[in-house]
């Protein structure tokens, strides 16, 4: 969508085509009755008016029509016995905290916290910076990269190791999220810090909405209950798609937005496919999916952490070959469109659920 709406303002036609009969793929929510679910964003990088991001959410939208909120606690994590410890957003009071739950873990949580400040206000470099403003940005990392490389080559699960407190040592997670490299983690908390991570009520819609009214004043198309079946190609460059259907749209400029495996080996045939995708279909570690359970409850939940993992006793079997050692829920009492009053709307995720789930 953001690509159309650039794509207009350089004076192409756009077109695009969804196949879905609304826009935003996986940036998505649902409505059941009176309740609205989420099933993607938890906080948007760009939302303080002076932050990274915020300017080129601009180009594309108008982002300030958002309500952005912005909670205390990132995450509590609590066990059966009792046990919570509080993740929060702003990183001096997250530090004082974490120093009186776990003073054994003082030194980490100093360095944890030291991290989270350096980071939170790196920038980010614009795509249309010119060779000379990217250079100058990198000398500003200069810095950090010592503290980058560092974190950059250290997943979350290894980086939690660290500690000794069991809560703490939790929130770092294993499986495939505690695989993933930590530093995401700390320039995310970085982010929340820095207030330039907000949630904005509506959720994912509610910027969709925003990008796709852009896109239609800019006189850009869009065609829903459009599926692209196949990518044309003419002397190695894609010269259109063809539709379900057999109908045939033709374009200068063809951009998937698919994931990779349908875009290479479905709509192009697999004929594009060489050592380097081959390398990463065969060996790179296949995110699990997941199970998402939607509740819509008839209670005032507002007295609740609104994100709130409960570590287990024992793991909760899924199927003989997935175990679960904790559940997370959210609690959407933060967005009164989410529910009718005196109600909220509850999701819970289940990790790693095979494709049968």
């Amino acid at each position: 969508m953001c690509t159309a709406v650039y794509a207009r303002k350089c004076g192409y036609e756009a077109e695009l085509l969804e196949q879905h009969e609304r826009p935003g793929g996986l940036a998505t929510n649902w409505r059941r009755g009176d309740y609205t679910f989420e099933t993607c964003l938890h906080w948007l990088l760009g939302s303080n008016p002076a932050g990274t991001l915020h300017a080129q959410w601009q180009e594309v939208c108008d982002i300030d029509r958002l309500n952005f909120v912005y909670g205390e606690e990132y995450l509590r994590l609590e066990d059966q016995h009792g046990g919570t410890l509080s993740i929060y957003t702003d990183v001096d009071r997250l530090e004082r905290e974490l120093l009186v739950a776990a003073p054994e873990d003082a030194g980490e949580i100093q360095h944890l916290t030291g991290a989270i400040r350096q980071l939170g206000d790196m920038p980010m470099p614009g795509l249309d910076e010119s060779w000379p403003q990217k250079m100058l940005g990198l000398v500003r990392l200069l810095p950090d990269l010592p503290l980058l490389w560092r974190l950059q080559h250290l997943s979350i699960e290894d980086y939690g190791q660290r500690f000794n407190h069991p809560l703490l040592r939790r929130f770092f997670g294993a499986g495939a999220v505690g695989h993933l490299s930590a530093l995401a983690l700390i320039i995310s908390l970085g982010w929340m810090s820095a207030g330039n991570a907000g949630y904005p009520i509506g959720g994912a819609q509610a910027l969709i909405r925003l990008i796709a009214q852009k896109l239609t004043a800019l006189s850009g198309r869009v065609r829903y209950g459009a599926k692209v079946e196949k990518i044309l190609v003419e002397e190695d460059v894609a010269v259109g798609v063809q539709l379900a259907g057999g109908e045939i749209v033709k374009g200068d400029w063809i951009l998937s937005a698919a994931d990779g495996h349908a875009t290479i080996c479905e709509m192009l045939g697999g004929k594009y496919r060489d050592k380097a995708v081959d390398a990463a279909f065969d060996s790179f570690e296949t995110f699990p999916s997941y199970l998402q359970v939607s509740l819509g409850v008839a209670r005032d939940l507002s007295d609740q952490p609104s994100y709130v993992t409960l570590v287990l006793d024992e793991p909760l079997e899924i199927d003989p070959q997935t175990t679960l050692r904790d559940v997370s829920f959210r609690l959407f009492h933060f967005d009164p469109s989410f529910a009718p009053k005196g109600k909220t709307a509850v999701t819970c995720l289940l990790r790693g659920c095979p494709g049968e789930c």
